[in-house]
């Protein structure tokens, strides 16, 4: 693909320039990872094309979406295609800190504690509903995204690699969560929205489901990349050359956030290297070898839609953090 597609959401790329021969491999094993996985997720090619690219980038991912749109059958579906050890965490109110990173257990044999390892010892870990514990919990798992660790009783516990947190909330329903702290969201590289998938979309589901598909089931979802295709692919998008005028043009729209009447907080440095990660996967899975300001424009939404606080009044007059993306987007000038 050359160019991003409307909107600057993402969506599947096709071979375009000139990709290094030692790359071609692990691109070829990414795409048909996006195109397995579609096999059971109908209707999200953008989604998980941005998973893809947050693997790519070792980043995790914010999904938000109504109930009933396959956030956890992503998930589970890309950990069988990618032959990666996945785990579930329920977050519930009374879900404590050692519930997730483990516990010192005492061994009566040894007359010594042992350690316990939590689920988040893992290569995927799905935190379902991640807004519905409370702020201790959630401060666990932040070391854990942050330091690919966690510390129990002063000890470090390096975690596995790959190590990513696909983190899942509704944006309808409120009562009983705990609001993520602006911290915690920095250190998601993207927040994709799942969106309800459209007319004909919605009958292929059910086509599939008439037939007897079964989304507890994933028998017939193949392993068709490795740990180590992703990990080619991380070294060919560190070498993605990303030229002045697109750095300058990056930290010319996360200047902007800051400057934008309507909004009170704008894109870190942090978010700011979050959007150029991003757009350096994006054009290694699109086929080149450098990065485009088309390129910068398709990750912004992802990047910076949890970075950006509105202030009240523009709530009240109907803004949304997407359209102000738009704008900022519309009003910075793009590098020739």
């Amino acid at each position: 693909m050359t160019t991003p597609p409307e909107n600057g959401e993402l969506a599947g790329t096709t071979s375009a320039g000139r990709p290094e021969a030692g790359a071609t491999g692990a691109r070829e094993a990414l795409g048909a990872l996006r195109t397995e996985v579609s096999k059971a997720v109908v209707g999200q090619d953008a989604v998980i094309t941005g998973m893809v690219i947050a693997l790519l980038c070792r980043g995790h991912v914010l999904l938000e979406g109504v109930p009933g749109v396959a956030k956890t059958l992503l998930v589970r579906t890309l950990a069988a295609a990618l032959s990666l050890d996945f785990k579930r965490v329920q977050f519930t109110p009374d879900l404590m800190p050692g519930d997730i990173t483990g516990s010192l257990i005492y061994d009566a044999k040894t007359s010594e504690f042992e350690f316990r390892k939590g689920p988040v010892f893992t290569n995927l870990l799905l935190a379902d509903e991640i807004n519905r514990t409370p702020p201790k919990t959630q401060a666990a798992l932040l070391e854990a995204m942050e330091e690919r660790q966690v510390s129990v009783d002063g000890t470090p516990h390096g975690l596995p690699d790959p190590f990513i947190v696909a983190a899942t909330q509704n944006p309808i329903e409120y009562e009983g969560t705990y609001q993520l702290p602006e911290a915690q969201l920095d250190r998601f590289l993207l927040k994709l929205t799942v969106p309800l998938p459209p007319r004909d979309q919605e009958i292929t589901v059910l086509e599939r489901h008439a037939l007897g598909f079964d989304p507890r089931d994933l028998s017939h979802i193949k392993a068709v990349a490795t740990v180590d295709d992703l990990a080619a692919g991380r070294a060919a998008v560190s070498q993605v050359h990303v030229g002045p005028e697109v750095l300058g043009y990056i930290v010319d729209i996360a200047r902007a956030t800051r400057h934008s009447p309507s909004l009170q907080l704008g894109v870190s440095p942090r978010g700011a290297t979050a959007l150029l990660a991003g757009a350096r996967a994006w054009a290694w899975l699109s086929g080149r070898s450098y990065v485009t300001p088309d390129d910068v424009k398709a990750l912004a939404r992802p990047s910076m839609r949890h970075r950006i606080q509105l202030r009240p009044e523009a709530e009240l007059e109907g803004a949304t953090a997407d359209g102000l993306i738009d704008a900022i987007l519309a009003s910075v000038p793009v590098p020739r």
